[in-house]
């Protein structure tokens, strides 16, 4: 495969700290934008269903709390009563709250989890489809727009639809018990009285205040404490994907590290990006450790206040022990209600760093959708599809360029490559593509392929028309050898017997009984059996322009002739264009598309502080 550049890169300036200000505004907004689709989606009907049932489930939990806070009350008085056949009773009436309260509980986690499940797989398909379409995937992979988009579908989907449903579903229920336990504990707790400054002073319903204000002081150390978190677990996930794509990648190209040795700058890579998680990992734990001290210890002084700030009134004999009970049941739910932002804080900081990411993911698909012609300028090549497959390709002033990057991946312009030139391709010819390494001749086939924006001009390909395009090392999909050979049609589309045949043609026939196998096929088979099943995967196409990259480079010469020659055999009406190093490639071609470079014009240029053109075209018959 040819060694072009795919882009230049040049260091970009620092974000403005007022342009962060309002990105982070902006954040808000971009979050609800990946929350509102699916409720509005075709599947709305039922997750607005099973969202509703779960709200319902809610209110009867709370419901429940609500009726063992009264029992609260009643049972304590009977036990400091000494009243036992009220205490037989009341042991019954609490067999049934709980039964009750064990099945609401049951089911809204059951239907929680349903829900969650419904949202991420429409989810999942929505950003599948985006990211595929438009081959959004290549140009996010060209541009470096954005980093391991593997674990932002299959991890931070996930963790986004998990975390808003627990922290909306606990925000709900915080604010349905607050607003049902805030006029319990305002009756029960009474008013309390005291001299200050030579005054009597009286706070109505006092528990409620010191609830409110207990739970407002732990919400602000919680934050100052924790706001670090967001940032760090963004990181911690980008360091983990990095870490793991790095070992995935290793695991591929075993053989090739094997026979260079290479385990030793291996290791030290490894090790090197794992550094990198050992030391975000003990920020984190720094952090976690300070936002446990404040929750832990907010926790468990709100069993024991309540008790404490009601004592007074007991010992003054003006609350009975169910009433001093029921208050401090009624307490803990009204501080915990109000404790909703202390104790998901930790959810809270995962989601958002979840949510971040999947923002950023959605942006950069949507750049990638409309090529970032609005700051670029890229999309100056232009393919248009018309006529019959006979008609042949034309290309009308064809130029290629580079796209030339900032810092952090954004196109902000173009480094021209090769001058215009004109072609046309007709049925059943044959075209070598030859040149130095570098010059352009892979970029010359994506462009043909619709996929490389950059440059000008006009390429007309003839409406279906069906094209394949065999690079130096293809594409094989994890699965049964029949799916690999069939790539991108599914294996059943073809006989048993057509696809022993073309591996047969391609000296693969040891493979011949191997199509039901399941395997990882790109790491099972040599590159040289690897490119023949290539062979073998266009005599089951058929198509009408064969578009060839350096696609017998792990083959002997005299694989290389046999595969060409069932090429033209097979294929006589398939026009083929090949790029080619060996001499030997170019008996099975007509025509000869030659990269000759300028280095005259582009030294001038240079002297004028211009782009150069680096290369011209000569077409040889």
């Amino acid at each position: 495969m040819s060694s072009t550049p795919t882009s230049v890169t040049v260091p970009g300036p620092a974000v403005p700290a007022r342009a962060l200000k309002i990105q982070s505004r902006l954040r808000m907004a971009a979050t609800w934008a990946l929350i509102k689709p699916y409720w509005k989606s075709e599947d709305r009907l039922a997750g607005l269903g099973l969202l509703a049932l779960v709200v319902v489930l809610n209110l009867g939990i709370v419901y429940i709390n609500v009726l063992l806070n009264e029992w609260n009350r009643v049972f304590y008085n009977a036990l400091e009563q000494r009243d036992y056949a009220s205490f037989k009773v009341l042991l019954l009436r609490f067999s049934w709250i709980a039964a009750f309260f064990i099945v609401a509980a049951i089911s809204r986690q059951y239907y929680t989890m349903m829900l969650q499940m419904r949202w991420r797989t429409w989810m999942t398909g929505r950003f599948m489809g985006h990211w595929l379409g438009h081959q959004a995937y290549y140009r996010i992979e060209q541009t470096h727009a954005t980093d391991n988009p593997d674990q932002r579908i299959a991890d931070d989907l996930r963790l986004f639809t998990d975390g808003a449903l627990s922290l909306s579903l606990g925000l709900l229920n915080s604010v349905v018990t607050l607003l049902s336990f805030v006029g319990i504990l305002w009756t029960v707790s009474g008013p309390i009285s005291f001299a200050l400054g030579g005054t009597e002073w009286t706070i109505p319903g006092y528990m409620v205040w010191f609830a409110a204000g207990y739970a407002v002081i732990g919400s602000l150390v919680a934050h100052v404490v924790g706001r670090p978190l967001i940032g760090l677990n963004f990181q911690q996930e980008q360091y983990e994907a990095d870490f793991r794509f790095t070992l995935v990648r290793l695991r591929e190209n075993s053989e090739p590290v094997a026979l260079y040795r290479g385990e030793p700058t291996e290791q030290a890579g490894l090790r090197a990006r794992f550094d990198r998680i050992r030391a975000n990992w003990n920020q984190l734990m720094r952090y976690t450790r300070r936002l446990t001290f404040v929750s832990s210890g907010y926790a468990q002084f709100a069993i024991i206040f309540p008790i404490l700030v009601a004592a007074p009134r007991y010992f003054a004999g003006k609350m009975t022990l169910g009433g001093l009970m029921q208050t401090s049941s009624a307490f803990g739910q009204v501080q915990g209600a109000l404790s909703w932002f202390v104790d998901s804080y930790a959810t809270l900081v995962g989601w958002k760093a979840a949510a971040n990411r999947l923002i950023d993911f959605q942006e950069a698909i949507r750049v990638a959708e409309r090529q970032d012609a609005s700051q670029d300028g890229s999309r100056d090549i232009e393919v248009a599809y018309h006529g019959k497959p006979q008609d042949g390709i034309a290309i009308d002033s064809l130029a290629l360029a580079l796209p030339v990057r900032a810092a952090r991946g954004a196109a902000v312009g173009q480094r021209p490559l090769v001058a215009p030139f004109s072609l046309a391709v007709a049925p059943g010819e044959r075209w070598l593509v030859s040149g130095p390494s570098g010059c352009g001749k892979s970029v010359l086939f994506r462009a043909l392929a619709g996929i490389w924006p950059y440059g000008s001009g006009t390429v007309t390909m003839p409406e279906g028309a069906r094209r394949l395009f065999l690079p130096q090392r293809s594409y094989l999909p994890i699965g049964t050898l029949a799916d690999a050979l069939a790539y991108p049609d599914a294996g059943t589309e073809h006989g048993k017997d057509v696809l022993q045949a073309a591996l047969r043609q391609t000296r693969l026939a040891a493979l011949a009984d191997q199509l039901d196998v399941f395997d990882n096929w790109s790491l099972r088979l040599s590159p040289g059996e690897q490119q023949r099943l290539a062979f073998a995967r266009a005599l089951l196409q058929r198509p009408d322009y064969l578009f060839l990259d350096e696609a017998t480079s792990a083959l002997d010469e005299d694989t290389e002739r046999a595969m060409y020659q069932l090429m033209v055999e097979h294929l006589p009406h398939t026009a083929i264009v090949s790029i080619a190093h060996r001499s030997t490639v170019a008996a099975f071609h007509q025509r000869r598309l030659r990269y000759v470079p300028q280095d005259g014009e582009a030294a001038r240029a240079a002297q004028a502080g211009e782009p150069g053109v680096s290369y011209r075209v000569v077409c040889e018959a």
